[in-house]
């Protein structure tokens, strides 16, 4: 089975390439389209769990924690990499994937002018499945900063991690 079909049991099972570090609410992937270099997005521990509201308050709050925590850690790294680096986006959606996660977008001064004040859901649909913009070997250097930055980030915190 591809671990693109169960994301979450595939990084509980650390069969998913694309985990970058588990936190205490879940694991902090790197996403496989990098379109925007960066993006990351927090899957929640739970399957189950369809939205913030189906999971205890304490599970909550420290969902979105950690959502800051891995925001913060790719804000920090992207900024470093590129000095077009704008601002973060943070998004817990679940439209298509129905399970908790949060998205963390990187923005870029470079973005074309008519979506830098948009969402990223009004860029073109094929950047999500195009392989140009695919997860990829020149991606390393970013997902290394990254997964450095979150783990520094929660030894500083006194977050779990995996």
């Amino acid at each position: 089975m591809d671990w693109r079909h169960d994301r979450i049991g595939s990084a509980a099972r650390g069969e998913n390439p694309t985990v970058i570090a588990e936190l205490t609410s879940g694991f902090a992937v790197i996403g496989d389209v990098q379109f925007l270099p960066g993006y990351c997005v927090l899957l929640g521990r739970d399957p189950r769990a369809r939205s913030l509201a189906d999971m205890p308050r304490r599970e909550r709050v420290q969902f979105l924690a950690d959502a800051d925590l891995l925001a913060t850690a790719v804000e920090q790294s992207c900024r470093e990499i590129d000095a077009d680096f704008r601002r973060i986006n943070l998004e817990i959606l679940g439209n298509t994937d129905a399970f908790v996660h949060a998205h963390v977008w990187p923005r870029y001064q470079w973005e074309p002018e008519h979506l830098i004040p948009k969402p990223v859901w009004h860029y073109d649909p094929s950047n999500w499945s195009n392989p140009a913009t695919a997860l990829g070997p020149e991606h390393a250097q970013l997902r290394s900063r990254i997964t450095e930055t979150v783990r520094t980030l929660a030894a500083h915190d006194d977050v779990r991690i995996g």
